[in-house]
């Protein structure tokens, strides 16, 4: 019976680590600031959690057996802090990461290889898991419900005023890009023929991103440059000429993580439109 209940545990242990994902950032000796190279591949590494439901991030930083205790404790926090950094940057909630240590050094025999220096290079690291949520039962699923969403070209239609923001709910951007997701795509040629149609507003397009630090603006992945806000902002502004909107009504603008909604990040990833002047009948 033991043995049998031994090997039940086993087994959940196994189907719930593989359903983790890992990741592992190695540095370069006495330092913490990540090569362009291990960069790039973190960043594919974070592009995969665009589609992932995420209970937990853990980072934990490690150094080689060279150095005193105390110097190595500091150097595997700071090689974490990093880590934990470019996350935010990169539109991963803060609050999704559980975990930021620093463990100190790894002994030379806890890697299965011969030569010092290549081992010592593998424990230069931080170490990365990410635990997705457990799937939530049928009778859970049913039980929840969801707001409706707006109605953006009936807000378009009606009656506006200088000052009214009006938030485009169902655009949602890919995490670290400022192309829009595909299901968005119908969503947005329908707001712009109302805007086509509306020629009697002015307005102002505004960009956000989520979960970055300090209010910075985050890294568009695709260009590499810190101004995501602006290029969501410039995408939408770029398309709505293409339909025919006339770009002297509009103008457009980043405003980084400045005005966050408050709830899921992916709704952070937003652009909205605030009125500037509406011509008299």
């Amino acid at each position: 019976m033991n043995k049998l209940f031994l090997c039940v545990i086993l087994a959940i242990q196994c189907v719930y680590a593989q359903n983790e994902l890992t990741h592992e950032v190695y540095f370069e000796t006495d330092k913490y600031d990540v090569v362009i190279t291990e960069e790039n591949r973190l960043l594919l590494f974070i592009s995969k959690l665009s589609d992932m439901d995420i209970e937990s991030i853990s980072i934990y930083g490690f150094c080689d057996d060279i150095g005193a205790s105390e110097y190595n404790l500091k150097l595997s926090q700071d090689r974490a802090n990093a880590i934990k950094a470019i996350f935010a940057n990169n539109e991963i909630s803060e609050s999704l990461i559980t975990n930021v240590d620093g463990k100190g050094e790894i002994l030379l025999k806890i890697v299965d290889e011969t030569d010092v220096l290549k081992i010592r290079g593998l424990n230069r690291k931080v170490e990365i898991i990410v635990k997705p949520k457990p799937e939530k039962k049928v009778e859970e699923q049913q039980v929840v419900t969801t707001e409706p969403k707006k109605n953006v070209t009936e807000q378009i239609k009606g009656k506006l005023k200088i000052g009214d923001k009006i938030v485009f709910e169902n655009i949602l951007f890919k995490t670290g890009y400022s192309v829009i997701m595909p299901e968005s795509k119908k969503t947005l040629e329908d707001i712009a023929k109302s805007l086509v149609e509306r020629t009697d507003i002015y307005f102002t397009i505004q960009g956000h991103v989520c979960c970055t630090q300090f209010s910075r603006d985050a890294v568009d992945r695709k260009t590499k440059k810190r101004n995501l806000s602006v290029a969501r902002a410039k995408f939408v502004y770029d398309y709505f000429v293409k339909k025919g909107v006339n770009p002297k009504r509009m103008k457009y603008v980043g405003l980084r993580r400045l005005f966050p909604l408050g709830g899921d990040p992916k709704d952070d990833r937003r652009v909205e439109i605030l009125i500037t002047y509406v011509k008299e009948p």
